[in-house]
């Protein structure tokens, strides 16, 4: 696509609630856009509804674009604070009969939708008060604002996603501009924001095509030029129905836990767009190659299955010492409170091991907990069950021959004496390895054993071992 124009795109969720995945991906979208064609991605929140709008809300909206990483320019807008300049450009267009009052009461309004509905009519306002004369104004009603909106012809829009998309003006009403309380709507706020933040493209969810017309309107009727709209499908479930919890359709901060940034960002940049067989790709790579034109009309599915694999990928290539910091503090978490110092050295060993093998955070930091755990470590009942099979003599022999080991303590070297330990009885490795990975771990299942014993140390190894076998790990 050639552009002529440098895009300034916008994100502009309203603070209700916290900032879901669908949100998430309209503004990575802006994001992508404006950095491929060195624009201005801008952050306004539209913070119009009082009653529902919370501080908290706003927080999360900040704390979830900064984990994925979409920084934007300048200071975050808010809507509420430019309320008088919306109701400025009302009473500009009342001034140059391009709007008009209405008096219209609540009661007349509800009897007019249902007229309409048993007429089988739009229920939209059916433009009584647009031409009547002042001196017909009622007393003691306060009125609103309506824009005087065209009737005849057409208002189209050539959408960067759904194509040319056209409505008859006749189904389009005189929507208020403002309410009989003098507070800005939506409609119109929308439209002044866009205008003064000098915003080039609106990039938003499809539900808000029906909004396009309207507000395309109001620009028309100040003379000022539309933005190019890209009206993007929504996001659905796995199964192709709507996206609701079951499907994952929760706030960002939910997934902070588990998921590392870039992983949710290139997941969420394919939900709809690909670049062609491209599966995983970095975040310069999708800057170089992203164009709104280039997504789907087709609503995208959001699968966390395909999250969590793809999420697994990025764990085996991040930075050990990043991933250590990552985890820590749900490690502390868990433990219910600071890690000592040397269960910190285990981690850091222990991490390049251990991240090939977890598909989420959450997963790796629990598969790193028994490393870190002080003595005694718990058991898990088939830990306690391996060991309470086990003969104590044959626990016992396991630590003579860790005390006695005095070459190299590695997992090659650890591998080849309990090798030949085994050997010498006519048993499995097996055999002597899961009742010692029951004791060094309290799980049956952990990273290969003599790596483990390898990154807990000879002292760890053999305090733990004992403490089974004095009975102070509960069996």
């Amino acid at each position: 696509m050639t552009h002529t124009v440098i895009p300034i795109t916008r994100f502009a969720p309203s603070p209700t609630g916290f900032l879901h995945i669908g949100g998430a991906r309209t503004a990575l979208f802006n994001w992508l856009y404006a950095r491929r064609y060195g624009g201005r991605f801008h952050l306004r929140i539209e913070d119009t509804d009082r009653a529902r709008s919370t501080p908290e809300a706003v927080e999360a909206i900040f704390a979830g674009l900064q984990w994925l990483g979409l920084t934007w320019d300048g200071e975050a807008v808010f809507q509420f604070a430019r309320a008088a300049r919306h109701a400025a450009v009302a009473h500009f267009l009342l001034e140059r009969g391009l709007a008009y009052r209405c008096y219209c009461t609540p009661a007349e309004l509800a009897a007019m939708r249902e007229s309409a509905r048993q007429a089988g009519r739009p229920a939209g306002y059916d433009g009584r008060w647009r031409d009547r004369d002042a001196g017909e104004t009622p007393a003691g009603i306060a009125p609103t604002i309506r824009l005087r909106a065209p009737r005849a012809g057409e208002t189209i829009i050539d959408d960067l996603v759904q194509g040319r998309v056209r409505v008859a003006n006749e189904q389009l009403d005189d929507m208020v501009l403002l309410r009989a309380d003098g507070t800005p709507t939506y409609m119109l706020s929308v439209v002044v924001d866009d205008h003064d933040m000098g915003i080039t493209h609106v990039i938003r969810g499809d539900d808000h095509l029906t909004n396009a017309f309207r507000q395309s309107q109001i620009s028309q009727a100040m003379g000022w030029e539309a933005p190019r709209f890209a009206h993007i499908p929504l996001i659905h479930g796995a199964d192709g129905a709507k996206m609701s919890k079951r499907h994952g359709a929760l706030g960002v901060e939910a997934y902070r836990v588990g998921f590392l940034p870039e992983a949710m960002r290139n997941y969420l940049v394919r939900l709809g767009w690909g670049h062609g067989d491209a599966e995983i790709f970095t975040t310069e790579q999708a800057i170089a190659w992203f164009d709104i034109t280039d997504v789907g009309r087709g609503a995208a599915r959001f699968d966390l299955v395909k999250l969590t694999a793809l999420n697994a990928h990025y764990l085996r290539e991040a930075d050990d010492a990043r991933l250590v910091k990552h985890i820590r503090p749900l490690l502390e978490t868990l433990l219910g409170g600071p890690m000592e110092d040397r269960g910190l050295d285990r981690l850091r060993a222990a991490m390049a091991s251990l991240k090939v093998r977890a598909r989420t955070v959450t997963e790796l930091a629990e598969a790193a907990l028994f490393y870190v755990r002080p003595r005694p470590i718990p058991l898990s009942d088939t830990a306690r069950q391996q060991l309470a099979a086990c003969d104590p003599a044959f626990l016992a022999e396991l630590a003579a021959l860790i005390a006695a080991h005095a070459g190299p303590w590695t997992a090659r070297g650890l591998e080849e004496n309990f090798r030949l330990l085994a050997e010498g009885k006519g048993l499995a490795l097996g055999k002597l390895a899961q009742p010692l990975r029951a004791a060094l771990t309290g799980a049956t299942i952990s990273p290969p054993l003599f790596e483990v014993m390898h990154i807990l140390g000879q002292e760890e190894t053999r305090a733990r071992l004992n403490d089974v076998m004095r009975k102070e790990g509960n069996i």
